[in-house]
């Protein structure tokens, strides 16, 4: 069983930072690109950044210059650094991760449960 479990959410001023991690567990998967989506109430899911196995990164024009996507491959850890948080940045924001588990042909996506940011004004 493959799971992704994000931390790091919560309550912040505008102009304030919040670092998102999210791992993932299991056993016998190896995993190829991760990301970060957020979903705001009363908007689409947003796609906030990518990150391929070997560190090609891509943003939405919206967080582009204040988030950074990285990863821990050995950690099976994904993070966003997020500074210069705006009001419109709050949303649930998902990680995600193409996992390819072994004695299967194809990778598959799999998401995590979300965690809520918050950003005052």
């Amino acid at each position: 069983q493959v799971q992704l479990v994000e931390s790091g959410g919560g309550l912040v001023q505008a102009g304030g930072s919040l670092r998102l991690s999210c791992a993932a567990s299991g056993s016998d998967f190896s995993i190829n690109s991760m990301g970060w989506y957020r979903h705001a109430p009363g908007k689409e899911r947003e796609l906030v950044a990518t990150i391929s196995k070997g560190g090609s990164t891509n943003y939405a024009d919206s967080v582009k210059g204040r988030f950074t996507i990285s990863r821990d491959n050995a950690k099976k850890t994904v993070y966003l650094q997020m500074n210069t948080l705006k009001p419109e940045d709050t949303a649930v924001y998902y990680c995600t991760a193409d996992i390819k588990r072994l004695g299967t042909i194809w990778a598959r996506n799999y998401w995590g449960q979300g965690t809520q940011v918050t950003v005052s004004s």
